[in-house]
């Protein structure tokens, strides 16, 4: 009937995954791809399945960061 509409922010959650998982899941070296999902899930009012863990990968980077 209707087209199936794709999930938001998935592309971005791939990336972080493929950052993560290549760096050893030092989320400090993949502070870009984290900031590239946020801006994805802000543009979209977090209403994407993906938006969940960004608040908890940008805690990790700030304390990494410290």
């Amino acid at each position: 009937m209707g087209q199936t509409i794709k999930e938001p922010c998935k592309k971005e959650a791939c990336d972080i995954q493929a950052c993560l998982t290549k760096n050893n899941f030092n989320s400090q070296r993949c502070r870009k791809v984290i900031e590239l999902l946020q801006s994805c899930c802000e543009s979209r009012e977090y209403k994407s399945t993906h938006c969940g863990s960004v608040s908890s990968l940008l805690r990790q980077i700030t304390k990494q960061g410290a």
